[in-house]
């Protein structure tokens, strides 16, 4: 098996973020970075079209990120349609929409989603400072209450947390297995050993796997017919993905008309987020620590074309999965994230998006940037965002390669890689060009009946001359379909 980092740091290749200007804006520069961290041809940029004005009222160009990233993803589809049609068509990424889809794309009609946080999740002041803690799984909240020996109630978790240096109480939370993140400056977390690691990371950590003896790229691809309005239809994605991140990859793929499959435990559910996540999936239940439904996996991981999973390093090796995917099937296109990168002493640290913005400094900056009394995050929870689709354009780039060469490949990212690509880039006045708020024209006129009733999508963010965006099916509740293609 051959290894290979196709993208390498900006700054270690001596070139610097480029500043806004007549010729070169942040968008592209970050579209440029998204774009090599896939290997992309530099020749399709020139296809894209980001159009719009106005930003999400940050002091990191979230805006400009989400373009990038969606932008990336959009392209990567662009040119496995090129690959079939030998048409490279023009893709369209409106800033405002893309805005938006950072946010929620799901607007219900007569019904409410349920609250995204747990009661418990927030933030809290220390004794030096601030953390947040995560806790809307409930075995993450049991770890949490368990060291603070507090009632599960704010208030009581307040006077709790107020007690304890916050290093000191994360460190308490991550032992028990609960998830928290101390608030650090950037200057701190670029001099933490976990900053330093992740600085030298690339983007997207590629390996490539040695083509089978004989395989060639149409016995890879077989006898499936490439549907010009519908690019990534008959492609087999396997969803082994939770919030937030693995989704939105998995949800795009479905948008451009792949047959995704998603798995989860018995027990699991994310009720404030389903609704946003699934439309164009199939939602199945298995449960990995029975042999039945382990070899259940296996024969669907034979049949995947693609699997993506945000499992920490060692969860799949605990269920007898490690390796396994290349084992029973060479060419599949595997793509994973972490939270806390691939290397360092954090790598296998439970994390959200959350978390990542309070631990890389992006909360610290923010409350200072807009003169605050407490961590001011993103508005959007945009690593996770511009992670799924760097993880969806990495997809779709493994397919490309795959059918010229038979072979497949595994790529990973993280959150706090995306973080850093963030936080590099050229900052802009908080409060500048903000986008005005939505109206009725961003939204679909198409009802969508989702499994708790009806609702209105956004408009798609990036449209490819062409091509029909949308999915075959509705949002619906997980567990809802067999596990089987």
């Amino acid at each position: 098996m051959k290894s290979k980092a196709l993208f390498c740091p900006l700054e270690e290749q001596g070139i610097a973020m480029p500043k806004p200007s007549r010729q070169s804006s942040t968008d592209q520069a970050l579209l440029h970075a998204l774009w090599q961290a896939i290997d992309g041809d530099e020749q399709c940029l020139a296809a894209l079209r980001i159009q719009g004005a106005g930003h999400l009222p940050s002091l990191f160009p979230v805006t400009d990120l989400a373009c990038a990233s969606i932008g990336t993803a959009a392209l990567a589809v662009a040119q496995w349609v090129e690959l079939h049609t030998d048409r490279m068509p023009t893709v369209h990424v409106d800033r405002r929409l893309a805005s938006l889809w950072f946010q929620l794309s799901l607007r219900p009609q007569g019904w409410v989603l349920p609250p995204a946080w747990d009661p418990v999740a927030g933030d809290y002041q220390t004794a030096d400072g601030w953390i947040r803690l995560h806790t809307n799984a409930a075995h993450h909240r049991r770890a949490a209450l368990s060291v603070l020996n507090a009632a599960p109630e704010k208030d009581s978790v307040a006077q709790a947390v107020a007690r304890w240096r916050a290093d000191e109480l994360e460190a308490a939370i991550v032992a028990q297995g609960g998830c928290a993140a101390a608030m650090r400056s950037m200057a701190q977390w670029a001099a933490h050993p976990q900053g330093r690691a992740v600085a030298g990371e690339p983007l997207a950590h590629w390996t490539f796997h040695e083509a089978e003896t004989g395989a060639s790229a149409d016995d890879t691809e077989d006898d499936r017919e490439f549907d010009p309005l519908r690019p990534l239809a008959g492609i087999r994605v396997l969803d082994l993905t939770r919030v937030l991140a693995g989704p939105v990859a998995t949800r795009f793929l479905a948008g451009w008309g792949a047959d995704v499959l998603r798995i989860d435990p018995p027990e699991w559910d994310e009720p404030g987020i389903v609704p946003e996540v699934t439309p164009g999936k199939r939602c199945a239940h298995l449960d990995l620590r029975t042999p039945q439904d382990s070899e259940r996996l296996r024969a669907l991981l034979r049949q995947a074309d693609i699997v993506i999973h945000g499992y920490r390093p060692d969860a799949l090796a605990r269920l007898g999965f490690d390796e396994e995917a290349r084992r029973v099937n060479p060419a599949l296109v595997d793509v994973c994230l972490n939270a806390y990168g691939w290397s360092g002493p954090w790598q296998g640290r439970r994390g959200f998006d959350s978390l990542m913005q309070m631990s890389c400094g992006i909360a610290d900056a923010g409350m200072h940037a807009w003169q605050r009394d407490r961590p001011t995050p993103l508005p959007a929870q945009a690593l996770d965002h511009a992670t799924g689709y760097l993880m969806a354009a990495a997809a779709v780039h493994g397919l490309t390669r795959r059918f010229t060469t038979g072979a497949g490949c595994r790529v990973r990212t993280s959150l706090a890689r995306m973080a850093q690509l963030l936080t590099d880039a050229p900052r802009q006045a908080p409060d500048a060009d903000v986008l005005l708020p939505e109206t009725p024209e961003d939204q679909a006129e198409e009802l969508e009946m989702t499994g708790w009733g009806p609702a209105r999508r956004l408009k798609p963010a990036a449209r490819i001359e062409g091509l029909s965006y949308r999915w075959n099916r509705p949002a619906g509740p997980l567990g809802s379909d067999a596990a089987t293609w």
